[in-house]
């Protein structure tokens, strides 16, 4: 299969991905719909809805729509339509792991130094910016973020080592 568009190989359909999300919302409104039943789902004289009847209702409507989805995807002739390239992959995947290694760090060194070191190689990285202009930028947008939440707002923000040092 190939991308009309960029001439791309396809990685995966979108009749594919159309089957897949729908059977992954038929099971997030399976649990909804069974814990709803553990609740109660039923209006009740008196009190009301029971805890379960809005979240019963909303998650049926979700089976539902996900059921006439699947079923659209399963009886759909464009079988070779393409939803997402390998080239396309690759660049969603140059940003979301090193989002995903920035999650995992902060709690370690703190979201002020982890936000800067992100910034920094983004910049250098995708944006081709010298690597000293984005950590200045990367340090300059930490400062700022850090005077707004821990001195003017007063919340705290998971801090590491660095920070520690500071006395904050």
């Amino acid at each position: 299969m190939h991308d009309k568009e960029d001439g791309g190989p396809s990685l995966v359909s979108t009749r594919t991905m159309d089957i897949v999300v729908a059977l992954l919302l038929l099971v997030v409104s399976a649990i909804v719909i069974t814990d709803s039943t553990r609740l109660g789902f039923r209006w009740r004289e008196i009190e009301g809805p029971a805890s379960g009847y809005f979240p019963f209702y909303i998650g049926l409507m979700i089976a539902i729509s996900s059921v006439v989805n699947l079923v659209r995807a399963i009886r759909s002739g464009e079988r070779n339509k393409t939803f997402v390239t390998k080239q396309a992959f690759r660049q969603v995947l140059a940003v979301l792991i090193p989002l995903c290694f920035y999650v995992l760090v902060v709690g370690w060194i703190g979201i002020y130094v982890a936000s800067a070191i992100y910034i920094a190689l983004f910049m250098w990285y995708f944006g081709r910016y010298p690597l000293l202009k984005g950590a200045a930028i990367g340090i300059a947008v930490s400062a700022v973020l850090f005077a707004m939440f821990e001195i003017w707002f007063l919340v705290p923000l998971p801090k590491g080592p660095i920070e520690d040092f500071f006395g904050f």
